[in-house]
């Protein structure tokens, strides 16, 4: 069987800038990392590749460069590395990437055996929408299951995965028919660190770049024209200037007195 693990190359959220005039991001300067949540996929995907000895392929969408992040995960153990990157690819939302992502597991799956998993981070970190995972397997028909934090079983023989997922204040444990497609949380597991010789043969290693001439998909459902969302304006919030009211330790009876006057004054308390 074989696993697709979705990562994205996304910018140093300390050191992310946007373009005032176009809205979008600048990439000049910023550096990048692999989105957190993926390198929890990519380790669990590892995991399984080490205990039942399946094949792994990472998968990303981005420009050249993104071919850095690719070389990581193959330094980590996977098995072959593919970089969707056109410029016909660029300006997608959620959407679009999905489809293009959708598109490229569906050519794999034609090429080997079985792709039987993937998995996604839940969301990255500059999007935050949690949408490409959902999306690809609405366009693939995998099995949807989201917020994994622990893989409970997987019986190649049964085509069966069983998960438990993390919920708001509780766990729900889910079972599924492969192929499934999972979005995990941190919690799922503790990524590993390369070994110096894989660094070293990543470095040689070569990357496989798939473009629109490969995926053949119609230009009006990718890239900005496949994308019926965009951003109009990005701006930071106006903050108020806070206030400190008494002295807590000295007088904390007078000073939650003066706070309770000033929520009273503001109409913040109910009466």
């Amino acid at each position: 069987m074989h696993i697709v693990v979705c990562i994205k190359q996304v910018p140093d959220t300390t050191q992310v800038q946007i373009d005032p005039v176009t809205n979008t991001l600048v990439r000049e300067g910023i550096p990048f990392i692999v989105n957190p949540y993926d390198t929890h996929a990519l380790e669990e995907a590892l995991r399984l590749k080490d205990h039942f000895g399946c094949q792994v392929a990472a998968i990303s969408m981005g420009p050249p460069n993104a071919e850095a992040t690719l070389k990581k995960a193959l330094a980590l153990g996977v098995d072959q590395a593919i970089l969707l990157s056109d410029r016909v690819f660029g300006g997608a939302d959620t959407l679009a990437t999905s489809n293009v992502l959708a598109a490229a597991i569906r050519k794999l799956h034609a090429e080997v055996d079985q792709v039987g998993l993937v998995l996604c981070g839940k969301q990255t970190i500059d999007g935050d929408t949690a949408q490409v995972g959902p999306g690809i397997a609405s366009r693939l028909e995998y099995q949807q299951l989201t917020l994994v934090d622990k893989i409970v079983s997987l019986d190649l023989s049964g085509n069966m995965i069983r998960v438990s997922r993390k919920l708001e204040g509780r766990h729900e444990i889910v079972e599924a028919p492969l192929p499934a497609m999972l979005t995990v949380v941190r919690e799922l597991n503790r990524p590993r660190y390369p070994k110096v010789p894989m660094r070293l043969a990543a470095v040689e290693a070569s990357v496989e770049v798939w473009n629109n001439q490969v995926l053949k998909l119609d230009e009006q459902r990718i890239g900005l024209k496949g994308s019926p969302t965009w951003v109009s304006r990005i701006f930071s919030p106006e903050r108020v200037q806070g206030e400190i009211l008494g002295d807590g330790y000295a007088d904390p009876a007078g000073t939650a007195e003066m706070l309770i006057e000033k929520l009273l004054a503001k109409d913040m308390l109910p009466i």
